[in-house]
């Protein structure tokens, strides 16, 4: 982290790829590879039981495979007790020696459903959030003070924002497909008024052109609707337009850290060989 803080200042950029074990592994292992070698900074998994091996152990084998860092994209708080997880992400950055970086949210839209068919309870929004709060106060406790596991908190509504503004070394503003730009950029001005820790914010980006990367975003998403709504949640196809237009959201709102999907990581290698560490 540098010395800046959500209220001032622009951080260096940065770019992560979620990039799920879905394929034979040495094809995996190959597209993890080619990420490293693009000069993207974190290689990272979600967090969706049974549609892929479970992330701790995949990233695990990703931190021995390449340099990049590693994370959850993210992490649902009612998928399993806060102390496990707390105990799961210490141990990660350990193993990699302070590769990884914890992120964390209250569970994708729908969550519910998962959680009635894995036979858990399903708890209100506010409890899921105070789980969040908990996994990472038992996170603080495991790391003592010899360690800092770098925290992403993913929020969207008021109370998240403002517990992430005490919490998170970075924050992803949860974005739905009907999000006008106006109001997303109304939110994120508002947490950075009020923010007053150094605090990195991040762009989690589901559409590249016409390509929707897989576990990012609901598979009936339209694109063409979110590119006629300006929607932040997309981003051109073109590199020297996608650089472009990276610029201008991180002069104009702050964010620094741009995840992408696996699907659209080699089309956006250009863009990140211009701007990484800048």
């Amino acid at each position: 982290m540098t010395d800046l803080t959500a209220t001032g200042g622009d951080k260096p950029f940065r770019f992560g790829v979620v990039a799920p074990l879905t394929t034979d592994l040495p094809t995996w292992r190959d597209q993890l590879s080619r990420i490293a070698d693009s000069g993207y900074s974190t290689l990272l998994m979600p967090d969706v039981p049974q549609w892929q091996p479970a992330p701790a152990p995949t990233l695990a084998v990703a931190a021995t495979r390449t340099d990049l860092r590693v994370g959850t994209w993210v992490y649902a708080s009612p998928l399993r007790p806060a102390w496990s997880t707390a105990w799961e992400a210490h141990s990660l950055s350990v193993l990699t020696d302070g590769r990884f970086e914890m992120g964390v949210g209250t569970g994708r839209p729908g969550i519910e459903d998962e959680l009635r068919d894995l036979g858990l309870p399903v708890v209100p929004p506010g409890e899921r959030l105070a789980q969040v709060r908990e996994t990472v106060t038992a996170l603080r406790d495991l790391d003592g003070p010899d360690l800092h596991t770098p925290v992403v908190m993913a929020v969207r509504g008021p109370k998240a924002r403002t517990m992430a503004a005490d919490l998170a070394d970075t924050v992803a503003i949860a974005l739905m497909p009907g999000d006008e730009r106006d109001e997303i950029t109304r939110v994120v001005r508002d947490f950075r008024s009020r923010a007053t820790r150094d605090v990195e914010l991040a762009q989690h980006v589901a559409v590249v052109g016409d390509t929707l990367a897989p576990f990012m975003a609901s598979p009936d998403t339209d694109p063409a609707a979110l590119h006629a709504a300006d929607s932040l949640a997309v981003l051109p196809d073109d590199p020297a337009a996608a650089a472009e237009e990276i610029q201008r959201r991180r002069e104009e709102l702050g964010f620094s850290y741009f995840v992408f999907g696996a699907v659209s990581a080699d089309t956006l290698a250009p863009v990140v060989a211009e701007l990484a560490g800048r």
